[in-house]
């Protein structure tokens, strides 16, 4: 078991970087009616760990006997039938869920999926009416026909069913949900904070760390949690006992987006342009979100451009993330930037070398 899994706190109790958050959310728990839920936050800050443990303190351990499932949901949408199959993660109290999964149908899943919870609401054992808690992942994904489906739904059964949501960014939620839910800031934790959490798993581990090993690896995990829990044991793995000036690895995805870079640096053509899309291909199917491999791929480019060009460069990278963000196809937007820099780095280099 990855390191990431197996030192994740199953309680409230056992949080170390957000404890002021798990304490409020204990708060919550006790006095018995929890309201919606946002939390929101950078990825790998902890927001997903809050939850679970949030979900353990509400239903005790229940909440971790979890199945996963590919449903299929029959939609009836006006005139025709439609089939929409989604991966789903269930207890008896909870269902977690991403609707973004099916695209620009994410709406008919968000009716059907609340609509069917509220019906089999739980009894609990002093025979009062329970309720169930539906956690939606990446809300700040969903189409806005989704999000006012979700206001209204979330109005119709809020008796019966607790959401709690979970996002990157709160500024893509709508006005309308973000007011209906209690929101809960989950900041990326500081660098000695994630040294803590290092050298605490260190010792668990009984792991011998030099002076200055785990804020070395708490410096190149760019304030992500979970990046930093996996370079360290990808350091346990290529050498132990550490030594001090040891090499932090970059991450696998990382260091291909570079390769890409240096590609498109190389050779501008459309021979070339086929080849990095299948390389971009390569990561999309290997789960490395598109907006993240768009900014990594800028923040290369940029290191090894002239002052003259980045201004530009970075137009139209967030030109491309916006219609990414309206698309259904990332391959697209990622393959258009990748045409886009090759046309103007060509035109640039002509210009200057002739």
């Amino acid at each position: 078991m990855l390191w990431v899994d197996k030192y994740r706190p199953k309680t409230l109790d056992q949080v170390i970087v957000h404890q002021e958050i798990a304490e409020n959310l204990k708060k919550l728990v006790t006095e018995q009616d929890c309201p919606h839920l946002l939390f929101y936050g950078p990825s790998g800050s902890g927001k997903k760990t809050l939850i679970m443990a949030l979900l353990r303190q509400i239903f005790g351990t229940s909440a971790e006997k979890v199945k996963v499932e590919n449903r299929t949901w029959k939609i009836d949408a006006g005139s025709r039938t439609i089939d929409l199959e989604l991966t789903t993660l269930s207890s008896t109290n909870h269902v977690e869920l991403s609707p973004s999964d099916v695209g620009f149908q994410d709406r008919y899943i968000v009716q059907e999926i609340i609509k069917e919870m509220a019906k089999n609401r739980p009894i609990d054992t002093k025979g009062k009416k329970g309720y169930k808690v539906l956690v939606l992942n990446e809300v700040d994904k969903l189409s806005r026909e989704a999000q006012h489906s979700l206001r209204r739904t979330m109005e119709k059964y809020s008796a019966s069913c607790r959401l709690i949501l979970c996002c990157n960014s709160s500024s893509k939620v709508t006005e309308a949900i973000r007011s209906r839910c209690l929101n809960v800031r989950i900041n990326a934790p500081k660098e000695e904070q994630i040294v803590k959490v290092l050298e605490f798993i260190g010792k668990k581990e009984g792991l011998q760390l030099p002076p200055g090993f785990a804020a070395r690896i708490a410096d190149k995990s760019n304030r992500s949690l979970r990046r930093a829990i996996l370079s360290f044991e990808t350091c346990r793995v290529q050498q132990y006992p550490f030594s001090s000036n040891q090499a932090i690895p970059p991450m696998d995805w990382e260091e291909y987006v570079s390769e890409i870079c240096s590609d498109i640096m190389r050779e501008q053509s459309p021979k070339r342009l086929f080849q990095v899309r299948g390389k971009l291909y390569e990561l999309l199917i290997n789960c490395i979100p598109p907006e993240i491999i768009l900014k990594k791929l800028l923040s290369e480019l940029l290191k090894k451009l002239d002052e003259e060009l980045k201004h530009e460069v970075c137009h139209w990278a967030a030109y491309y993330e916006h219609r990414m963000r309206m698309g259904q196809k990332a391959i697209f937007h990622l393959e258009a930037f990748v045409a886009k820099f090759m046309s103007i780095y060509k035109a640039f280099l002509i210009a200057t070398f002739g």
